[in-house]
């Protein structure tokens, strides 16, 4: 299983949130429809710019190549 690193924007030079998920399409999709409450939806960062791969979730948090 894919486990990804990403980056959200609010817009240029603004807000900026990192995550970690194992479904990156699911999790921005939520980010962008403000299903949780919380720092996203509050300053309305929903524009992926940046995501990485890794293959286990503990190097995905740590930041370690496999």
């Amino acid at each position: 299983m894919a486990y990804y690193v990403y980056i959200l924007a609010s817009r240029k030079d603004g807000a900026i949130y990192l995550g970690v998920t194992n479904d990156l399409v699911r999790r921005v999709h939520e980010h962008r429809q403000k299903a949780v409450p919380g720092f996203t939806s509050k300053y309305n960062i929903t524009r992926l710019v940046w995501f990485e791969i890794y293959d286990d979730p503990i190097s995905a948090i740590t930041g370690r190549k496999s």
